[in-house]
Protein backbone atom coordinates (compact mmCIF):
# COMPACT_ATOMS: atom_id res chain seq x y z
CA UNK A 1 0.00 0.00 0.00
CA UNK A 2 2.91 2.70 1.02
CA UNK A 3 6.41 1.81 -1.13
CA UNK A 4 9.07 4.16 -0.08
CA UNK A 5 12.40 3.55 -2.33
CA UNK A 6 15.65 5.70 -1.66
CA UNK A 7 13.89 8.66 -0.70
CA UNK A 8 16.58 11.65 -0.02
CA UNK A 9 14.95 15.34 0.71
CA UNK A 10 17.17 18.32 0.97
CA UNK A 11 16.81 21.92 2.53
CA UNK A 12 19.02 24.43 1.78
CA UNK A 13 21.05 23.74 4.23
CA UNK A 14 21.02 20.06 5.11
CA UNK A 15 19.88 17.02 4.17
CA UNK A 16 16.92 15.58 6.14
CA UNK A 17 16.44 12.69 4.53
CA UNK A 18 18.73 10.11 3.14
CA UNK A 19 18.10 7.28 0.92
CA UNK A 20 14.65 6.33 3.11
CA UNK A 21 13.07 3.24 1.77
CA UNK A 22 10.47 0.51 3.42
CA UNK A 23 6.91 -0.84 2.80
CA UNK A 24 3.62 -0.84 4.32
CA UNK A 25 1.43 -3.31 3.49
CA UNK A 26 -2.45 -2.66 3.38
CA UNK A 27 -4.39 -2.43 6.77
CA UNK A 28 -1.23 -2.22 9.12
CA UNK A 29 -0.85 0.54 11.47
CA UNK A 30 2.59 2.16 10.89
CA UNK A 31 4.50 3.86 14.06
CA UNK A 32 7.02 6.40 13.06
CA UNK A 33 8.87 6.82 15.68
CA UNK A 34 12.25 8.69 16.07
CA UNK A 35 13.93 11.89 18.76
CA UNK A 36 12.38 15.36 17.75
CA UNK A 37 14.15 16.51 14.41
CA UNK A 38 14.66 13.19 12.94
CA UNK A 39 13.16 13.71 9.63
CA UNK A 40 9.73 12.46 10.63
CA UNK A 41 7.26 14.99 9.62
CA UNK A 42 9.69 15.75 6.56
CA UNK A 43 8.96 11.93 5.39
CA UNK A 44 5.23 12.56 6.04
CA UNK A 45 5.53 15.36 3.95
CA UNK A 46 6.39 13.38 1.62
CA UNK A 47 4.25 10.84 1.53
CA UNK A 48 1.47 13.35 1.62
CA UNK A 49 2.96 14.63 -1.98
CA UNK A 50 3.27 18.25 -0.45
CA UNK A 51 6.85 18.05 -1.00
CA UNK A 52 9.01 16.42 -3.49
CA UNK A 53 11.99 14.22 -2.60
CA UNK A 54 15.36 15.16 -3.99
CA UNK A 55 15.80 11.80 -5.23
CA UNK A 56 14.02 8.66 -4.67
CA UNK A 57 10.12 7.53 -5.00
CA UNK A 58 7.11 7.28 -3.21
CA UNK A 59 4.14 5.23 -4.25
CA UNK A 60 0.61 5.59 -2.25
CA UNK A 61 -1.93 2.90 -3.28
CA UNK A 62 0.05 2.57 -6.71
CA UNK A 63 0.22 6.16 -7.27
CA UNK A 64 3.18 8.05 -7.10
CA UNK A 65 3.56 10.95 -5.30
CA UNK A 66 5.27 13.14 -8.22
CA UNK A 67 3.51 11.96 -11.23
CA UNK A 68 0.14 12.22 -10.02
CA UNK A 69 -0.17 14.67 -6.87
CA UNK A 70 -3.50 15.45 -6.93
CA UNK A 71 -4.93 11.10 -7.11
CA UNK A 72 -2.73 10.85 -3.91
CA UNK A 73 -4.15 13.61 -1.93
CA UNK A 74 -7.45 11.74 -3.05
CA UNK A 75 -6.25 8.31 -1.70
CA UNK A 76 -5.33 9.93 1.47
CA UNK A 77 -5.94 11.93 4.49
CA UNK A 78 -3.02 13.85 6.20
CA UNK A 79 -3.20 15.19 9.66
CA UNK A 80 -0.16 17.63 10.07
CA UNK A 81 1.18 18.32 13.35
CA UNK A 82 0.00 21.88 13.55
CA UNK A 83 -3.23 22.17 11.90
CA UNK A 84 -5.82 24.89 11.39
CA UNK A 85 -9.74 25.49 11.27
CA UNK A 86 -12.26 27.64 10.47
CA UNK A 87 -13.02 28.67 13.69
CA UNK A 88 -16.30 30.95 12.48
CA UNK A 89 -17.77 27.64 10.58
CA UNK A 90 -19.44 25.09 12.30
CA UNK A 91 -18.52 21.52 12.69
CA UNK A 92 -21.26 20.35 10.20
CA UNK A 93 -20.17 23.54 7.54
CA UNK A 94 -16.22 22.83 8.40
CA UNK A 95 -16.53 18.88 7.53
CA UNK A 96 -19.18 19.63 4.59
CA UNK A 97 -16.02 21.79 2.92
CA UNK A 98 -13.68 18.99 3.66
CA UNK A 99 -15.61 16.57 2.44
CA UNK A 100 -16.80 18.78 -0.85
CA UNK A 101 -12.72 19.93 -1.05
CA UNK A 102 -11.96 16.21 -1.45
CA UNK A 103 -13.89 15.57 -4.44
CA UNK A 104 -16.88 13.72 -2.30
CA UNK A 105 -20.00 14.41 -4.36
CA UNK A 106 -22.97 16.88 -3.24
CA UNK A 107 -25.35 14.34 -3.09
CA UNK A 108 -22.99 12.10 -0.78
CA UNK A 109 -21.65 15.08 1.00
CA UNK A 110 -24.51 14.91 3.77
CA UNK A 111 -24.07 11.44 4.63
CA UNK A 112 -20.04 11.65 4.49
CA UNK A 113 -20.36 14.37 7.19
CA UNK A 114 -23.04 12.68 9.80
CA UNK A 115 -20.38 9.35 9.29
CA UNK A 116 -17.80 11.44 9.63
CA UNK A 117 -18.62 13.33 12.93
CA UNK A 118 -19.85 9.66 14.39
CA UNK A 119 -16.57 8.45 13.99
CA UNK A 120 -15.07 11.34 15.89
CA UNK A 121 -17.64 11.59 17.84
CA UNK A 122 -18.76 15.07 17.63
CA UNK A 123 -22.44 14.19 16.16
CA UNK A 124 -23.91 15.96 19.36
CA UNK A 125 -21.79 19.33 18.28
CA UNK A 126 -22.76 19.61 14.71
CA UNK A 127 -24.09 23.61 15.34
CA UNK A 128 -20.98 23.93 17.20
CA UNK A 129 -18.71 26.79 16.02
CA UNK A 130 -14.90 25.31 15.82
CA UNK A 131 -13.69 28.13 17.57
CA UNK A 132 -16.48 27.11 20.50
CA UNK A 133 -14.44 24.14 20.88
CA UNK A 134 -11.89 22.33 23.64
CA UNK A 135 -8.29 21.47 22.60
CA UNK A 136 -10.06 17.74 22.46
CA UNK A 137 -12.74 18.16 20.33
CA UNK A 138 -10.75 20.65 18.00
CA UNK A 139 -7.87 17.50 17.93
CA UNK A 140 -11.50 15.51 16.93
CA UNK A 141 -12.91 17.42 13.91
CA UNK A 142 -9.50 18.22 12.36
CA UNK A 143 -9.30 14.28 12.66
CA UNK A 144 -13.31 13.98 10.80
CA UNK A 145 -11.67 16.10 7.96
CA UNK A 146 -9.10 14.06 7.77
CA UNK A 147 -10.91 11.11 6.98
CA UNK A 148 -14.46 12.31 5.74
CA UNK A 149 -13.67 11.46 2.67
CA UNK A 150 -13.19 8.02 3.71
CA UNK A 151 -9.42 7.35 2.34
CA UNK A 152 -7.44 4.62 1.60
CA UNK A 153 -4.39 6.05 3.70
CA UNK A 154 -4.02 7.97 6.75
CA UNK A 155 -1.42 10.15 7.79
CA UNK A 156 -0.86 10.94 11.37
CA UNK A 157 1.51 13.25 12.83
CA UNK A 158 1.83 13.42 16.50
CA UNK A 159 -2.08 13.24 16.56
CA UNK A 160 -2.07 13.22 20.05
CA UNK A 161 0.09 15.94 21.22
CA UNK A 162 -1.87 18.18 24.05
CA UNK A 163 -4.81 15.95 24.37
CA UNK A 164 -5.53 14.91 28.02
CA UNK A 165 -5.86 10.95 28.66
CA UNK A 166 -9.83 10.44 27.77
CA UNK A 167 -9.11 12.27 24.48
CA UNK A 168 -6.10 10.14 23.80
CA UNK A 169 -8.09 6.82 24.61
CA UNK A 170 -10.95 8.29 22.28
CA UNK A 171 -8.16 8.83 19.14
CA UNK A 172 -6.92 4.68 20.13
CA UNK A 173 -10.26 3.64 19.64
CA UNK A 174 -10.87 5.54 16.54
CA UNK A 175 -7.37 4.27 15.06
CA UNK A 176 -8.38 0.61 15.95
CA UNK A 177 -11.70 0.88 14.52
CA UNK A 178 -10.13 2.51 10.96
CA UNK A 179 -7.37 -0.63 10.85
CA UNK A 180 -10.39 -3.48 11.62
CA UNK A 181 -12.09 -1.51 8.31
CA UNK A 182 -8.96 -2.09 5.70
CA UNK A 183 -7.51 1.46 6.18
CA UNK A 184 -3.59 1.78 6.29
CA UNK A 185 -2.62 4.19 8.82
CA UNK A 186 1.16 5.65 9.74
CA UNK A 187 1.18 7.81 13.24
CA UNK A 188 4.13 9.88 13.44
CA UNK A 189 5.10 10.39 17.28
CA UNK A 190 9.01 10.23 19.49
CA UNK A 191 6.41 9.19 22.27
CA UNK A 192 6.28 5.66 22.41
CA UNK A 193 3.43 5.14 25.31
CA UNK A 194 1.13 6.89 22.74
CA UNK A 195 1.42 3.98 20.16
CA UNK A 196 1.31 0.97 21.79
CA UNK A 197 -2.45 0.93 21.94
CA UNK A 198 -2.85 0.77 18.36
CA UNK A 199 0.13 -0.23 16.03
CA UNK A 200 1.55 -3.14 14.76
CA UNK A 201 4.39 -2.50 13.24
CA UNK A 202 7.23 0.35 13.71
CA UNK A 203 9.91 2.08 11.97
CA UNK A 204 12.61 4.07 13.31
CA UNK A 205 14.45 7.01 12.12
CA UNK A 206 17.16 8.68 13.26
CA UNK A 207 19.34 11.55 11.69
CA UNK A 208 16.85 11.44 8.50
CA UNK A 209 18.09 7.10 8.28
CA UNK A 210 16.11 4.21 8.81
CA UNK A 211 17.41 2.48 12.12
CA UNK A 212 17.41 -0.89 13.30
CA UNK A 213 16.04 -3.65 11.02
CA UNK A 214 13.24 -1.27 8.47
CA UNK A 215 10.21 -1.86 9.63
CA UNK A 216 9.68 -4.46 12.50
CA UNK A 217 6.80 -6.07 13.95
CA UNK A 218 5.36 -3.96 17.34
CA UNK A 219 2.97 -3.48 19.76
CA UNK A 220 -0.69 -4.39 19.73
CA UNK A 221 -0.59 -7.90 18.61
CA UNK A 222 2.48 -8.52 18.81
CA UNK A 223 4.47 -11.46 20.05
CA UNK A 224 7.91 -12.37 21.18
CA UNK A 225 8.55 -15.69 20.02
CA UNK A 226 11.58 -16.20 22.50
CA UNK A 227 10.33 -15.38 26.01
CA UNK A 228 7.45 -17.31 27.34
CA UNK A 229 5.46 -15.82 30.18
CA UNK A 230 4.07 -18.78 32.88
CA UNK A 231 2.44 -19.25 35.92
CA UNK A 232 2.82 -21.85 38.40
CA UNK A 233 0.18 -23.26 41.32
CA UNK A 234 1.62 -24.27 44.55
CA UNK A 235 5.23 -23.25 43.29
CA UNK A 236 8.04 -25.09 45.24
CA UNK A 237 10.46 -23.07 47.20
CA UNK A 238 13.41 -24.24 44.94
CA UNK A 239 11.60 -23.63 41.63
CA UNK A 240 14.57 -21.30 40.29
CA UNK A 241 16.74 -24.60 40.83
CA UNK A 242 14.51 -26.96 39.43
CA UNK A 243 13.96 -24.64 36.11
CA UNK A 244 17.50 -24.43 36.16
CA UNK A 245 17.94 -28.14 36.31
CA UNK A 246 15.71 -28.73 33.45
CA UNK A 247 18.41 -26.44 31.25
CA UNK A 248 15.88 -23.28 31.42
CA UNK A 249 17.04 -20.13 31.48
CA UNK A 250 14.79 -17.78 33.65
CA UNK A 251 15.13 -14.31 32.81
CA UNK A 252 12.63 -12.85 35.75
CA UNK A 253 10.94 -15.26 38.49
CA UNK A 254 8.49 -13.31 41.15
CA UNK A 255 6.11 -15.66 43.27
CA UNK A 256 4.74 -17.89 41.06
CA UNK A 257 5.23 -16.00 38.08
CA UNK A 258 8.43 -16.42 35.75
CA UNK A 259 9.77 -15.34 32.47
CA UNK A 260 11.37 -18.45 30.92
CA UNK A 261 13.88 -18.18 27.70
CA UNK A 262 12.81 -20.25 24.94
CA UNK A 263 15.60 -22.70 24.46
CA UNK A 264 17.36 -22.86 20.99
CA UNK A 265 15.52 -25.58 19.05
CA UNK A 266 12.67 -25.76 20.93
CA UNK A 267 9.21 -24.79 20.77
CA UNK A 268 6.41 -23.57 23.56
CA UNK A 269 4.50 -26.63 23.21
CA UNK A 270 8.12 -29.01 23.46
CA UNK A 271 8.43 -26.26 26.70
CA UNK A 272 5.30 -26.89 28.49
CA UNK A 273 5.57 -30.77 28.28
CA UNK A 274 8.82 -31.00 30.03
CA UNK A 275 7.81 -28.72 32.61
CA UNK A 276 4.68 -30.87 33.10
CA UNK A 277 6.84 -33.72 32.71
CA UNK A 278 9.11 -32.64 35.71
CA UNK A 279 5.26 -32.33 37.89
CA UNK A 280 5.54 -28.94 37.83
CA UNK A 281 1.76 -27.44 37.96
CA UNK A 282 1.80 -25.00 35.32
CA UNK A 283 -1.63 -22.68 35.77
CA UNK A 284 -0.54 -19.91 32.90
CA UNK A 285 1.82 -19.98 29.90
CA UNK A 286 1.67 -17.85 26.48
CA UNK A 287 4.47 -16.02 24.90
CA UNK A 288 5.62 -12.68 26.12
CA UNK A 289 3.50 -9.59 24.20
CA UNK A 290 6.21 -6.87 22.56
CA UNK A 291 5.63 -3.94 23.77
CA UNK A 292 6.66 -0.65 21.51
CA UNK A 293 9.23 0.19 23.64
CA UNK A 294 10.68 -3.38 23.58
CA UNK A 295 11.11 -3.54 19.59
CA UNK A 296 12.35 -0.09 20.16
CA UNK A 297 15.38 -0.85 22.42
CA UNK A 298 15.79 -4.17 20.52
CA UNK A 299 16.23 -2.20 17.02
CA UNK A 300 18.36 1.02 19.07
CA UNK A 301 20.60 -1.96 19.69
CA UNK A 302 21.29 -3.07 15.99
Amino acid sequence: MIEVTDVAYDYPSKRALHGVSFTVEAGAVLALVGPNGAGKTTLMRCMAALDSPTEGAIRIAGLDTQEDPRAVHAAIGYLPDFFGLYDELSVRRALTYAARSRGVAEADAAGAVDLAAQRVQLSDRLEARAGELSRGLRQRLAIGQTIVHRPRVLLLDEPAAGLDPEARRSLSDLILKLSAEGMTIVVSSHILAELEDYSTRMLMIRDGRVAGGGVVAAGAGSRDDERIAASFADPPPDLAEQLAALGITVERLDGDEAVLALPDGEDDAALLARLMAAGLRVRSFQPVRRTLEDAYLAESAR
